[in-house]
Order: structure tokens, then C-alpha cells, then sequence
């Protein structure tokens, strides 16, 4: 248990010293389609990160949308084949968080 706590540690450490904060990797990742503070555009359907819906899915179902692109499989999300790795993914997930408060 010690050791996944260092790990974890160490994997957010190394992500923020490279300047991976979960704002500037929403900035280049995210951004162009869920805006600015995740309020979405028009022009694209469910963009939007602030709605009731949104806000009620849970961190697990965020996660999988970010990585895999879903339940809907979306090519435009799944991340993890474009090298966004898991903690990367989860600053992400908190980030977008901090955005819908």
C-alpha cells in the first residue's frame, strides 16, 4: 500500500514538474470543444461540462469517456491511444471537477 502511495506521489509530481497540471492539459486536449471553463459550443452537441448530466457522472464513468471515449466509443476522447497516460487522465477528471463547482 505504501509503495502504490509513492508511486502515485511520484507520478503526480513528475506530471506537474513538466508542467501537466490538469488546466494546461485541459487547455491543450480539451478546450477546443468543451471551452474555456466547460461550457461547451454551440456547435457541438453535449459539449457542455456544466450541465446537471454532467456533473452526475461519476469520476469512473469521466475517466473511461477521457481514455476509451466511452460507452459511446468516441474516437475524438480516447486519449489513451493519443499517450495520455492514467494520472494524466486523472488531473483531468479533477480539473474538470474544480470547473463544475
Amino acid at each position: 500500500m505504501r509503495i502504490a502511495k509513492w508511486t502515485m506521489l511520484a507520478g503526480l509530481m513528475a506530471a506537474t514538474a513538466w508542467g501537466q497540471t490538469g488546466a494546461s492539459l485541459y487547455r491543450t486536449k480539451c478546450a477546443n470543444c468543451h471551452g474555456a471553463k466547460g461550457e461547451g459550443r454551440a456547435a457541438i452537441k453535449d459539449s457542455s461540462l456544466l450541465t446537471a448530466e454532467a456533473k452526475q457522472r461519476t469520476d469512473a464513468e469521466m475517466t473511461e469517456a477521457i481514455a476509451t471515449g466511452g460507452k459511446k466509443k468516441s474516437s475524438a476522447h480516447a486519449y489513451e491511444r493519443k499517450g495520455v497516460s492514467a494520472e494524466q487522465v486523472k488531473l483531468l477528471v479533477q480539473y474538470i471537477r474544480e470547473l463544475q463547482r
